[in-house]
């Protein structure tokens, strides 16, 4: 994705919902959880894949539940007003 002078390229994790279709996963008080580089994003997945499986192994949550991995990372271009706006032209408010 091009950058622009109103934004900056970054990267957020995605989930596909049934009712929404592919939609950014992680708030902050200041909007959406970017990430600078499409690492720290995949990093972000392997870390919550960890715990699933440490939960998994520790008897907290069963095992199809731990191997299953629904997010993806999309890059997208972040504006000055927190809003996001991704390759498939979804735009993503701050306040959505």
């Amino acid at each position: 994705m091009p950058e622009s002078k109103n934004s900056r390229s970054a990267f957020c994790i995605y989930v596909n919902t049934v009712c929404q279709g592919p939609i950014p996963i992680e708030r902050n008080e200041n909007g959406f959880v970017v990430y600078p580089t499409l690492f720290e994003a995949q990093r972000e997945i392997a870390d919550d894949t960890i715990e699933r499986l440490r939960q998994f192994m520790e008897g907290q949550r069963d095992f199809d539940d731990a191997m299953t991995v629904e997010e993806y990372v999309e890059e997208v271009d972040v504006f000055y007003d927190g809003s996001i706006l991704d390759k498939n032209g979804n735009w993503f408010g701050k306040d959505w």
